[in-house]
């Protein structure tokens, strides 16, 4: 009996619960309570949950155990230049502090599955940095309750007040993009989002909207396109734009990528860039310079806000800072690819 009273003694929260007692309440052996606290996977998936919803319902943390000199990473997509600014980013903090860098993707998914968490809790990491994806309710309290930090770069979604967060001001990108179309004698201008359910596309249209409406000119629905961020959302938004009767003399695509599609688009139907076409981006990632003509775009820091991120979840891990947000400025990064309408 002695290792399981030890056990029980090492892994209490604030309020003294214990292993033990989650045992007793869920009707399982102590045996199984570790089990399902230090993620392993040989748990029937329903003796799993029932353990969960009381070390939820009890408040218990995991408080003495050993934590792997490591950081968690979970991309939306393990693929592009997005992700690579952000391993960057969190490598070099990760590195200055001697841990060790794990990087899983939710393959384009913008939820988290049980796997994953189910790996993070076993690998016992210092915490887990998440770009785009908020983890859900549930995951995030399974985290909490094993002492684990998690701290969000650029999230998809609003997530809890008290969830820590690094994030760009894409409101005032849209709006830097959108007035300096406006500024070069643009009125037809085009937007192409990102999903209606983003945080950072909704605060991009709010931008463009107000650019527009400041300046007198009427939001028109018509010149706006939902996409998804990706390439091929800028080309065939791009296409149905550039037919129209009325077409725009310029196009804000919300991220590079569909910016990038809507040059193919406009490459197709036999127009100029920016002779016939001004188009502006969002993210300035090395493709916008790599593009002909290079694009002019809105810079948001997503090496700086990564290894943020990675700095304030280790502080946060140490007990030397509370989790807060943090917001980083973005800058019009102007290019070849915007000038005067024709006429």
């Amino acid at each position: 009996m002695k290792p399981a009273s030890r056990s029980s003694q090492d892994l209490s929260d604030g309020n003294g619960t214990t292993i033990a007692q989650i045992a007793v309440l869920a009707g399982v052996s102590v045996a199984t309570v570790s089990k399902v606290v230090n993620g392993r996977a040989d748990v029937a998936p329903d003796t799993r949950a029932a353990v969960e919803t009381i070390i939820r319902e009890h408040g218990y943390r995991q408080k003495k155990a050993n934590r792997a000199t490591l950081v968690e990473l979970v991309l939306h997509e393990l693929k592009g230049a997005y992700a690579m600014e952000i391993i960057k980013g969190v490598e070099r903090v990760a590195v200055e502090h001697g841990l060790a860098l794990v990087v899983s993707e939710s393959e384009g998914r913008h939820t988290l599955g049980r796997n994953w968490i189910e790996a993070v809790i076993a690998r016992r990491p210092t915490g887990v940095v998440a770009p785009v994806n908020v983890p859900t309710q549930s995951q995030q309290e399974q985290l909490h309750s094993r002492g684990i930090p998690i701290v969000l770069v650029d999230p998809m979604d609003e997530p809890d007040p008290a969830l820590p967060s690094v994030a760009a001001d894409s409101w005032g990108g849209g709006l830097a993009a959108t007035r300096h179309l406006l500024r070069l004698g643009h009125r037809r201008i085009a937007a192409i989002t990102g999903s209606s359910g983003s945080m950072p596309s909704r605060a991009r249209l709010d931008g463009y909207r107000t650019a527009l409406e400041t300046a007198g000119i009427p939001v028109d629905p018509v010149l706006i396109r939902e996409g998804d961020f990706h390439l091929r959302d800028g080309l065939a938004h791009g296409q149905e734009l550039l037919r129209l009767p009325d077409p725009p003399t310029a196009v804000f695509a919300f991220n590079d990528a569909q910016a990038v599609g809507v040059y193919q688009a406009a490459h197709q139907l036999g127009l100029r860039i920016p002779e016939d076409l001004s188009v502006v981006g969002f993210d300035d990632l090395p493709t916008a310079t790599w593009a002909i003509p290079a694009l002019t775009t809105v810079h948001q820091p997503l090496r700086d806000m990564a290894a943020t991120a990675t700095r304030m979840l280790i502080d946060i891990a140490h007990g030397t800072t509370t989790p807060h947000r943090s917001m980083f400025a973005t800058e019009l990064i102007t290019r070849a690819s915007t000038a005067p309408p024709r006429g």
